[in-house]
């Protein structure tokens, strides 16, 4: 579970509306016509701008935000090391035995390509074409969010001009009761920009840029795969092999993991 996330999603809610409570009453930021408007409108623009295909993953992509899918870059290398080693000392065919066993199946894709004989470039273009198709897709999940985080506002803006419609049309300087329904009406235009802001600030934008946080981790580990896949094409030597791909995790990561191999 991704505890820092809930941790500050529910702390954020929890503080919001005890900041509510200190000052007034939560029913004053309850108000059917501003939900009408900010969720209803919000829900609407966001399925007139993308198909089903991505609709139906929001369940899978919220999921991911909270439970995240476990991606260790440490792991990958010594795997891709491992299968170096394998190579190295009974030959590229025995690499298809720990395809076979393999879970992850770009992992098991890339050691397939390297049994059935193919040339470096031709591997290296393969692998490019499958992270990129990867990466088109995610990020037209991720630009789902992205919409939503920039409607919501939007529609609270439309809100608040609804509201200050109708409270100028309920000013009557001739019916003293007209200021009755003043209130009602101001109410609409501002809940509704509040509304808005927490739609987009505390749920859809802090969704998207996990999702993407946890994209970029899926990146990386498939991109050591791509570079160990070329390396033990190359016959390139285990140990230089586990170096250079420690290179392609952040720096503080790289020491930590050297020092705990040392220790």
């Amino acid at each position: 579970m991704n505890i820092s996330g809930i941790i500050g999603f529910l702390g954020a809610i929890a503080l919001i509306v005890y900041g509510i409570l200190d000052s007034g009453e939560i029913m004053n930021f309850f108000d059917p016509a501003s939900v009408y408007i900010v969720v209803g409108g919000t829900v609407g623009a966001v399925v007139f701008n993308f198909p089903f295909s991505v609709l139906k993953k929001v369940p899978r992509m919220i999921k991911i935000a909270f439970a995240p899918p476990k991606y260790n870059p440490e792991n990958y290398i010594t795997e891709m090391v491992d299968h170096c080693k394998t190579a190295r000392m009974k030959g590229i065919l025995a690499l298809e035995e720990a395809a076979n066993a393999c879970p992850d199946p770009f992992m098991k894709s890339a050691l397939m390509l390297i049994v059935d004989a193919n040339d470096s470039e031709k591997v290296k273009s393969m692998l490019d074409d499958a992270i990129d198709f990867i990466c088109e897709r995610h990020e037209s999940n991720i630009a789902l969010w992205s919409k939503a985080s920039g409607v919501a506002p939007a529609l609270g803006m439309i809100g608040t001009l609804v509201g200050l419609v109708n409270m100028l049309v309920a000013m009557d300087p001739t019916n003293p009761d007209s200021a009755m329904e003043l209130g009602p009406a101001m109410s609409t235009a501002l809940v509704t920009t509040f509304y808005g802001c927490i739609i987009a600030h505390i749920i859809c934008t802090p969704i998207g840029n996990l999702c993407k946080y946890n994209h970029n981790q899926e990146v990386l580990c498939l991109q050591i795969i791509e570079e160990g896949t070329l390396a033990i094409i190359s016959g390139a030597n285990p140990r230089y092999v586990e170096e250079k791909l420690r290179m392609m995790l952040p720096a503080n990561d790289g020491k930590k993991s050297k020092k705990s191999k040392a220790e």
